[in-house]
């Protein structure tokens, strides 16, 4: 009995001790599982720091694209830059439409209507007897013309002499350019003219196409400068009927030419911004059997207002019609055989 008594109280000592032992090793496990466990939240941690940094790395990506779209852009803007560049012209190569007996290269500006007064006296020869040709037979022109669109001008005119009429057209080809790049003006100036008087035996009228003359003038102009312009105009003249002879044998020849070429040099030098210096000679180029024009030559002054254009001159053509003076001018300027002429322009613009 008392045996029992020495080895009951150990068991429960024994007891203690494994308890003991398994709640530190159990302990130790949950000690030992969370230090495991930190790495594993580290790592993830670095994981989502390597997709943020993957994520900053993107954004030079963005910016590429965004200057890919304002290269685009610049280009766009680049190829809009450039814009229409506006073409000057030179101004008042002629103050007019008429320099003497000449046209000039100038087409008024659209909606202008211009009415002219053409006169020329008788020649100077005969001295104090008709007053230098002043109370001599004198021959007259009342002219209209109108621009209806740019460039063009379309006019009507008649004469006392040999009681004509004529429409006449006027068209601006070319104008010189303030840059040079188009360094003249070429003016096509052209007019049908109709010998209205009746048909007697001083008239050479067959059928109607009879009583028409033509005339086509190509205007070739350039402003050197504020002073001076200087323009050259070969032209042909046209007479649908001209008077004949006939020969020994019956036949009728020609005296003039139907058609009849020329050339004509024209000029200005102002003097002052009001008036300037005018000098024209027109030399005929075909030769007839007979009878052949002698050259125009003429000169005078020029003086301008803001509606008016006054010139005065001499000179030995005295016709009002242009083919008349190129076909039948048989004035010599070395023999007297000038006169005085004026020409008055009015211009309104609509």
């Amino acid at each position: 009995m008392k045996k029992q008594n020495i080895y009951s109280p150990a068991i429960p000592v024994f007891a203690r001790v494994c308890l003991l032992i398994a709640l530190c090793s159990s302990v130790g496990s949950v000690i030992a599982q969370d230090t495991k466990a930190k790495p594993v939240v580290e790592k993830k941690a670095k994981v989502k720091d390597t997709v943020a940094t993957k994520d900053a790395k993107v954004k030079p990506v963005s910016e590429k694209k965004t200057n890919v779209k304002d290269a685009v852009a610049a280009k766009d803007t680049t190829a809009e830059a450039p814009a229409v560049k506006k073409i000057s012209y030179i101004k008042n190569t002629f103050e007019g439409n008429y320099l003497i007996d000449e046209q000039t290269v100038m087409v008024p500006i659209k909606g202008t209507f211009e009415f002219d007064i053409q006169h020329r006296f008788g020649t100077v020869e005969h001295g104090t007897t008709d007053l230098f040709g002043i109370f001599a037979s004198a021959k007259m022109r009342l002219g209209f013309s109108y621009v209806p669109v740019s460039n063009l001008q379309v006019g009507f005119g008649a004469t006392n002499e040999k009681m004509q009429v004529d429409w006449n057209l006027k068209y601006a080809l070319l104008k010189q350019t303030k840059d040079g790049s188009m360094p003249i003006s070429v003016t096509y100036y052209g007019d049908a003219a109709m010998d209205t008087r009746k048909k007697d035996n001083t008239t050479l009228f067959v059928t109607t196409s009879d009583r028409f003359s033509f005339f086509n003038q190509l205007i070739i102009a350039r402003k050197f400068s504020d002073k001076l312009s200087l323009e050259v105009s070969p032209n042909v003249s046209h007479f649908n009927n001209l008077q004949g002879y006939q020969d020994a044998s019956g036949n009728v020849l020609p005296i003039l030419k139907n058609d009849n070429f020329a050339v004509a040099f024209s000029g200005r030098y102002k003097i002052s911004d009001e008036s300037a210096l005018i000098a024209s000679y027109a030399q005929p180029l075909t030769q007839n059997p007979a009878n052949n024009p002698r050259p125009g030559i003429s000169f005078g002054i020029e003086m301008k207002t803001s509606g008016h254009d006054f010139e005065i001159f001499v000179g030995n053509y005295s016709s009002l019609i242009p083919q008349n003076n190129y076909i039948y001018n048989q004035n010599d300027f070395n023999k007297g055989q000038f006169l005085i002429g004026f020409n008055i322009s009015r211009l309104w613009n609509f």
